[in-house]
């Protein structure tokens, strides 16, 4: 018994239909994977600037020396990259406290890749 014309198969419009979604699926994907390749990307630099931002700290609240009022800049080595940091020494309502405010940043972006405050307590 033969078919009738409806029960052949799909339509060429119906293939082109569904190539068309599934090419937009495949998109939607690819789209997808690369921003959590750019969203991986930010969180290694910002865990990479928060090291760098803790030796700076650290250098700061232990060092034997206060550090100097004003504001002091460097570089420093981590990951295989430099990372620039700015440090900003003031004084506090206390007299025997320094504040010390600390930035690190990349060189290809001067936005703040890591911040922070911390306060040094004077002998």
């Amino acid at each position: 018994m033969p078919r009738a014309r409806s029960e052949a198969g799909f339509t060429l419009i119906e293939l082109l239909v569904a190539l068309a979604i599934f090419g937009i699926a495949v998109l939607a994907l690819l789209n997808l994977a690369g921003e959590n390749t750019r969203a991986g990307q930010q969180l290694e630099d910002r865990i990479v600037a928060e090291v760098v931002l803790d030796n700076r700290a650290i250098e700061a609240v232990t060092s034997a020396t206060p550090p100097a009022l004003g504001r002091t800049a460097g570089a420093e080595q981590a990951a295989g990259r430099t990372w620039l940091w700015t440090r900003g020494v003031s004084r506090t309502a206390d007299p025997k406290i320094l504040r010390v405010d600390i930035l690190v940043t990349t060189p290809r972006s001067r936005r703040p890749a890591a911040a922070a405050t911390v306060f040094r307590a004077l002998p």
